[in-house]
């Protein structure tokens, strides 16, 4: 998914939850006689319009209370260094 949509999840939430999850929705169709696709289909709508909406909103209220990037010095230092005050792996780091 991150190589062909170029969306950056280093979780696999949109490959876990949301691919297969579409699927089971559409697979509700073929097991079941009395389902509709276009109902089915509007389930997924449905649910992406709501989740897309509540993770924009929930982002923006990150944003402007404390921030969703780290400052330069912090970038370049190590964000271990600035959150919890050490090296998290410091066999692997190259002293200069």
């Amino acid at each position: 998914m991150d190589r062909i949509a170029n969306i950056d999840d280093p979780v696999g939430a949109i490959s876990v939850h949301g691919i297969v999850g579409i699927w089971g929705l559409i697979a509700v169709v073929f097991s079941n006689p009395e389902a509709q696709i276009l109902a089915q289909l509007k389930g997924i709508a449905l649910i992406f319009a709501w989740t897309f909406g509540m993770s924009l909103i929930t982002w923006k209220i990150i944003k402007m209370t404390m921030g969703i990037r780290l400052s330069e010095l912090e970038e370049y230092e190590g964000a271990d260094i600035s959150e919890i005050g050490l090296e998290a792996y410091p066999e692997f780091t190259q002293k200069l």
